[in-house]
């Protein structure tokens, strides 16, 4: 009983690392968590927006419902995510739920960060979600599932490559990597 800890009150690391606050506007790019999603889009609150982008209907049906769970209003769409559709400078958050591994493709990884990158305001954040290091009890008795060979290290290659600055991995925790990249716009300076 003194080893179990309590969830009442504290919102999923997930949510915290993403920096999320009341009143942003945040997309969200796939699904593995559906709890972690619903979470998010209540983090943005009736003050701000919060939009999931998933690959199929069922996917979609699971983000609802984990919106819903959560008391939270968000729009989910059905949609490639190699072209959104989405104007430019959109949004102030995008976080990408990678823990499946949706971004193991270079070719399409980079294209679908492009957009991400497209979609987000000048000085927007993208924090991506992938499969880190298992820790504490839960690491010794349940074994790491089988993962991709991703590393942090390939991600921040395919975040630079679509043009993020500042690309860094924030931590890796209780089975999450949190790898954050910020949009930086060129500016000129007048003579």
């Amino acid at each position: 009983m003194f080893l179990r800890k309590t969830s009442v009150g504290r919102e999923p690391l997930a949510v915290a690392m993403s920096g999320v606050r009341m009143g942003e506007r945040v997309l969200q790019v796939g699904l593995n968590e559906p709890r972690v999603a619903g979470a998010l889009a209540a983090k943005a609150g009736l003050t701000g927006e919060s939009t999931i982008v998933v690959p199929d209907e069922a996917t979609a049906d699971r983000a609802r419902r984990a919106a819903s769970d959560a008391g939270a209003l968000a729009q989910v769409m059905v949609h490639s995510l190699e072209r959104l559709s989405f104007d430019t400078g959109s949004f102030d958050v995008a976080v990408i739920h990678n823990r499946d591994g949706q971004l193991a493709n270079p070719g399409t990884s980079v294209a679908a960060l492009g957009e991400c990158r497209r979609v987000l305001r000048s000085g927007g954040r993208v924090v991506v979600l992938e499969t880190g290091t298992r820790t504490g009890l839960g690491g010794m008795f349940r074994p790491r599932a089988p993962v991709r060979a991703e590393t942090g290290e390939a991600t921040i290659g395919r975040l630079e490559a679509a043009g993020f600055k500042a690309v860094r991995i924030l931590g890796d925790r209780d089975g999450y990597r949190f790898i954050e990249g910020l949009k930086v716009e060129a500016t000129t300076r007048g003579s």
